[in-house]
C-alpha cells in the first residue's frame, strides 16, 4: 500500500477518482483537468484541488447531472477516503477551548481545524486526509486520540482565521482584567474594584475586535437579535435566528462587561449608569458594505447588565406585500384599505409577530412626495428618511396621546401610532381619523375581531368605532422550509388537518414537506420566515354588530362571512403550498380558539 503519511491531495488524484466513479465523462476528462489546472495556476493564493474543480462549475456525468459544488465534492471525498463528512456549525463550537489545542500558524500549516475536545478524543477537521504527520504530535500533546473528519476546505480556512483570532482577543482582554485599579480615578471602577478587583477597558483593541466580530458574525448568521446575558460565573452570547434563540458562545464576565460598555459607548448611552434600563442605537456596516442599524436596550439583572441588540435590515421596508407572505387577494384588500383617505387601520398580534415590518412596508409605499407621513413610536424602530418620526418620552410627559395631539398641528396626511395602550391614545387616534387623516396603529390581541372588544374595554364608545374603524389585521410569523433541502413527507395526519381547517372544507394536500437541514439553512431545515394574515374589513353588517355590542363569537362569524380567512386557515394554505410545516403553524396559532 502507498505511504500517504506526508502526501497532499493533488488534482490528478481527484480527477482519477472522479473518472473511476463516473462523475466525469471519459471523453471530457482531459479538457476538464486542463480547465482545473488553469484555475489553480491563476489563483492568487494557494488553492485546494477540490476548490479548483468547484470553480470550473462542472456538471456531474451521472443523473441527475448536479452541479459539482464544493460541498458536494467534499462529501464525495469523505466517502472516498472512508472518513465522516462534517458540516462546520460555528454555533456549536467552543472555539476558545479548541484553540488551546494548537496555534493558528500550526492549524494553517496543515489546513486543519480542531472542533471538539472530549475527555479521551479530539475531533479535527481536514481536507487533506493523507497529510497525517501532525497526528502523533497533537495526540501526544493533548493526550487524546485523534478523530479525523472531512470538511469544506474554504470553511476550514475561514474558521481558522476567525476562531483563533477571536480566542486570542478574548484571552488577551481577560488577562488585562487583572490591572490594579487603585490609580484610576473613575468612581464606578473603584466600586467595581471592591467587588471583583477586575476590569477591562472598553476601548481596548481586543474588545473592539470582539465586538466587530460579533456583529459581522450575527449578520452572516441572519440573526434578528443579539443577546449579551451576564450569569454568575460566565456570560452568554445568544442569537435569535428565524425566531429561535441559539447560544453562540460563553465569555468571561469581565469581558462581557467591557463588550457591553463598548457597545453603549457607540450607542451614545450613559456607560456609567447600570442601575436603570437604557435605549440607544448604532449604525454599522456588513462585510459587503451594506449599512445596518441596531437598536440597543439594556436591563439591570441580578448578575449585571443585560444588553439586547435588535438588527434592522433596511431591505425589509422595500419588500412588497407578497414578499412578506400576503396572499394575492389579501394584498389587494389591504391596498384598498390603505388607499382610503381617512379611517383607522389596526394591526394586531403578540410581540415579534411582524407588525412593525408590515406597517413600515405599507408606509414606505404610501410615503410619496405628495403626502406627509408622521409616526409616533416607542422607540423608533428604524430611522426612515421618508417619514417624520417622533419618539415618545414618558420622562417629560410626552405620551402617545400627546404625540398624536402634536402631530395634528403638523398638517399630516397619514399618522402611524406605535401602539394603542390606553383610552387617551385611542381617543386621539379616533379624533385624527374623524378629522380626515389615515391612522395606522397596533394592538396586542390574539385575532382581528378581538381588537374591537379590546377597544370597547378601554372605554371607546361603540359609535366612534363604527364611524372610524375601517380594517383590522392579525398576523403571525412562521418559519419557512429551506428550499434547498426540504423533502416530501407523505400525507398529513387527518386529525391535524381537520383541527386546522374544520368547517372550511379545504381538501387535504396529497403531499407535505418536512425539514432536513443543509449548509444553506445552517442545518435547521428552515430559512427565513413568512407571515400568516387574518384581514378583517369593516362592512355595514359588521358595523351593525359593533353598534349592537355583540359578543366576540358573533363578530367572528360575521367577519368570516365578510371574507376573512382565520390565521389557522392561512397557515393551512401555507402547508398545502409546501412553504411551512404543521408544527410551525400549530406553534404560532395555539392560542387561537
Amino acid at each position: 500500500m502507498t505511504d500517504h503519511s506526508k502526501k497532499m491531495l493533488d488534482l490528478q488524484q481527484v480527477f482519477t477518482w472522479l473518472l473511476a466513479d463516473g462523475v466525469v465523462d471519459k471523453a471530457e476528462v482531459k479538457a476538464r483537468y486542463t480547465q482545473a489546472q488553469v484555475v489553480l495556476k491563476n489563483a492568487a493564493v494557494s488553492m485546494h484541488p477540490l476548490t479548483a474543480v468547484a470553480h470550473c462549475k462542472l456538471l456531474s456525468a451521472l443523473p441527475p447531472h448536479k452541479l459539482l459544488t464544493l460541498d458536494w465534492l467534499t462529501e464525495w471525498l469523505a466517502a472516498k477516503v472512508k472518513l465522516p463528512f462534517y458540516r462546520i456549525d460555528p454555533l456549536k463550537i467552543d472555539f476558545a477551548k479548541v484553540a488551546d489545542v494548537m496555534s493558528a500558524t500550526y492549524a494553517a500549516r496543515f489546513n486543519i481545524l480542531p472542533l471538539e475536545l472530549a475527555p479521551t478524543e479530539l475531533t479535527v477537521a481536514t481536507s487533506e486526509p493523507f497529510a497525517t504527520e501532525w497526528h502523533a504530535e497533537i495526540a501526544k500533546i493533548t493526550r487524546r486520540t485523534i478523530k479525523l473528519v472531512i470538511a469544506n476546505p474554504l470553511e476550514i480556512a475561514q474558521y481558522i482565521s476567525q476562531f483563533f483570532s477571536l480566542a486570542k482577543s478574548i484571552k488577551s482582554a481577560n488577562k488585562s482584567s487583572g490591572q490594579d485599579l487603585a490609580l484610576r480615578n473613575n468612581f464606578e471602577q473603584l466600586v467595581e474594584l471592591g467587588k471583583s478587583n477586575k476590569t477591562v477597558d472598553a476601548n481596548d483593541q481586543h474588545v473592539v475586535n470582539i465586538v466587530d466580530w460579533l456583529w459581522q458574525y450575527a449578520f452572516e448568521q441572519r440573526a434578528s437579535d443579539i443577546h449579551l446575558e451576564p450569569k454568575r460565573d460566565f456570560s452568554v452570547i445568544r442569537f435569535r435566528i428565524d425566531g429561535v434563540l441559539h447560544q453562540v458562545y460563553q465569555v468571561p464576565a469581565v469581558v462581557m462587561i467591557a463588550m457591553t460598555a463598548r457597545i453603549k459607548l457607540l450607542g451614545r448611552m450613559d456607560v456609567i449608569e447600570k442601575r436603570r434600563p437604557q435605549d440607544g442605537r448604532v449604525k454599522t456596516r456588513t462585510a459587503g458594505g451594506q449599512e445596518i442599524e441596531l437598536r440597543l436596550s439594556t436591563l439591570p439583572t441580578a448578575f449585571g447588565e443585560k444588553l439586547v441588540m435588535r438588527i434592522f435590515d433596511p431591505e425589509v421596508v422595500v419588500k412588497t406585500l407578497p414578499e412578506l407572505g400576503f396572499p394575492a387577494d389579501d394584498a389587494q384588500r389591504w391596498d384598498a384599505l390603505t388607499a382610503k383617505p381617512h379611517g383607522i387601520i389596526l394591526v394586531t398580534g403578540p410581540t415579534g409577530s411582524g407588525k412593525t415590518t408590515t406597517l413600515y412596508t405599507t408606509l414606505k409605499a404610501l410615503a410619496t412626495s405628495e403626502v406627509n407621513v408622521c409616526t409616533v413610536e416607542d422607540p423608533i424602530e428604524m430611522v426612515e428618511a421618508a417619514f417624520n418620526q417622533m419618539q415618545i418620552q414618558p420622562g417629560i410627559d410626552l405620551s402617545f396621546a400627546d404625540g398624536v395631539r402634536a402631530l395634528m398641528r403638523q398638517d399630516p396626511d397619514i399618522i402611524m401610532v406605535g401602539e394603542i395602550r390606553d383610552l387617551a391614545t385611542a381617543e386621539m387616534a379616533i379624533q385624527a381619523a374623524l378629522t380626515g387623516h389615515l391612522v395606522l396603529s397596533t394592538l396586542h390581541t390574539n385575532d382581528s375581531p378581538s381588537a374591537v372588544m379590546r377597544l370597547l374595554e378601554l372605554g371607546v364608545p361603540y359609535y366612534l368605532l363604527e364611524a372610524t374603524l375601517t380594517g383590522i389585521m392579525a398576523q403571525r410569523l412562521v418559519r419557512t422550509l429551506c428550499s434547498h433541502c426540504k423533502t416530501p413527507d407523505g400525507e398529513l395526519n387527518d386529525d391535524i388537518w381537520r383541527g386546522l381547517t374544520e368547517g372550511w372544507g379545504i381538501p387535504k394536500p396529497s403531499n407535505i414537506y418536512r425539514p432536513v437541514g443543509c449548509p444553506e439553512c445552517r442545518q435547521t431545515g428552515y430559512r427565513g420566515r413568512t407571515g400568516l394574515y387574518e384581514l378583517l374589513t369593516i362592512t355595514p353588517e359588521f358595523s351593525k354588530l359593533i353598534r349592537a355590542e355583540a359578543d366576540i363569537q358573533a363578530l367572528k362569524r360575521q367577519s368570516i362571512g365578510d371574507g376573512m380567512k382565520p390565521l389557522r386557515i392561512a397557515g393551512a394554505l401555507k402547508i398545502a403550498e409546501g412553504v411551512t410545516t404543521a408544527d410551525e403553524v400549530l406553534k404560532v396559532t395555539s392560542a387561537m380558539t
